[in-house]
């Protein structure tokens, strides 16, 4: 009941107005792609927990996981400029291609995004988070959090590809109003470059990443700055970030997408933060949601 009275708040509706249902969003697609809907309505909802004085301007986290696509396996085919590209073996009795879910067999073959692409979203990619799982075709989904109240500041959905989260998070960081005194900034181990915490202090930024020490390297991070008590707060405070990751495969359904390339997931995405927001911000206020 909260969410009607607050959807048709947004709208300037009467509480006894029909509010819009799942047609409506479906006949005006475009529309609400082309004048980017979704990202005024989470702005909006950004500035009255600023106005509540609910977000911190100095503190914030930031990271990024793997959507899984809403295509499958099954679409990869070698690209077309790629000659010379076996095709994928199929199952007993090799169906037709007019056959709607054939059964592929990958052993054997190699796959990759330079050599394969997928026909049902070409925007997709082979990633995986952790080395020895299995790959599967992916966007990257981005949060900037503010460390205060755990609320999510900035969102973006890109192509998944081993740059991503670092290049996502700078523009975020970039897209906020410059700290008025020296902020922080909170990441995992894989936010440990020299390339990511020289653009991290470009923007006036001290970088609280957790150090990646190995055998072969030495972190970017200074001991000067992991030694001190605001260095270990950010790393307990960063670890809030998973359950907004948690909350948009389960509550948002956000565990595998529902739609096909960047533009329209990018518009689930940032209606589903509105909702997470709008959520956390009923909890904050002790408000039943």
């Amino acid at each position: 009941m909260q969410y009607d009275i607050l959807f048709k708040w947004f709208l300037d509706l009467n509480i006894d107005d029909v509010a819009w249902d799942q047609s409506t969003f479906a006949k005006n697609r475009e529309r609400l792609l082309e004048h980017e809907v979704s990202g005024h309505f989470f702005a909006a909802i950004r500035e009255e927990a600023k106005r509540r004085h609910l977000l911190s301007r100095d503190h914030f986290t930031v990271d990024g996981t793997l959507l899984e696509a809403k295509a499958s396996l099954k679409s990869l085919t070698p690209k077309p400029n790629l000659g010379g590209q076996k095709k994928p073996k199929r199952g007993v009795g090799r169906p037709r291609r007019t056959e709607r879910n054939p059964e592929v067999n990958w052993k054997g073959e190699r796959r990759s995004n330079e050599t394969h692409i997928s026909l049902t979203d070409p925007e997709a990619r082979l990633a995986t988070k952790s080395p020895g799982q299995a790959a599967k075709l992916s966007f990257a989904g981005h949060v900037l959090m503010e460390n205060r109240n755990g609320l999510v500041v900035d969102i973006e959905l890109t192509e998944a590809n081993g740059r991503a989260e670092r290049e996502a998070a700078l523009r975020m960081l970039h897209r906020l109003a410059r700290p008025a005194r020296r902020g922080t900034v909170a990441g995992d181990k894989g936010f440990d470059t020299a390339q990511f915490v020289m653009g991290v202090r470009g923007l006036g930024y001290t970088p609280h990443i957790a150090q990646n020490i190995t055998a072969f390297r030495g972190s970017n991070i200074p001991y000067r700055i992991a030694d001190t008590p605001g260095y270990q707060l950010s790393q307990r405070f960063r670890k809030r970030i998973e359950e907004i990751f948690g909350w948009f495969k389960t509550v948002g359904g956000m565990r595998k997408l529902r739609y096909i390339g960047v533009r329209r997931n990018r518009f689930w995405i940032e209606m589903t933060s509105s909702a997470y927001n709008l959520v956390r911000m009923s909890n904050l206020a002790g408000v039943p949601a």
